[in-house]
């Protein structure tokens, strides 16, 4: 799917939207006891696990998992504030924008295994 250099990097960008997707479900479910909502989270958990774990074959495990929660956080929190109207201020935003600094940083310096 990805070429060997940057199959980590991919699979952990494709299991961090996953994050996203069922986290923004979460409130649907109803303490997931609505069905069809609840399976849809489901789904989404056992994908974004199972890239994370195709991620974590060729990058370091610490690294994958702080920007598999960075990728998920921050699209989560964008979410949040685009379509459910939470609140959106100069320091929510510097916040968001530290995490993603932190996701960058990680990436540039993090190096694969070999």
């Amino acid at each position: 799917m990805f070429s060997s250099l940057g199959a980590g990097w991919g699979y952990l960008l494709l299991a961090g939207i996953c994050e996203i997707c069922y986290a923004a479900v979460i409130p649907r479910t109803d303490g997931f006891s609505r069905l069809w909502p609840t399976l849809y989270c489901g789904f989404f958990i056992l994908l974004s696990l199972y890239l994370l774990s195709l991620a974590v074959k060729t990058l370091p495990v610490g690294t994958a998992y702080a920007v598999w929660v960075g990728i998920g956080a921050v699209g989560t929190a964008i979410y949040g504030i685009a379509f459910l109207g939470e609140a959106v201020n100069v320091a929510r935003v510097l916040c968001l924008m530290l995490i993603i600094s932190g996701v960058v940083g990680l990436k540039f310096f993090s190096t694969e295994l070999a």
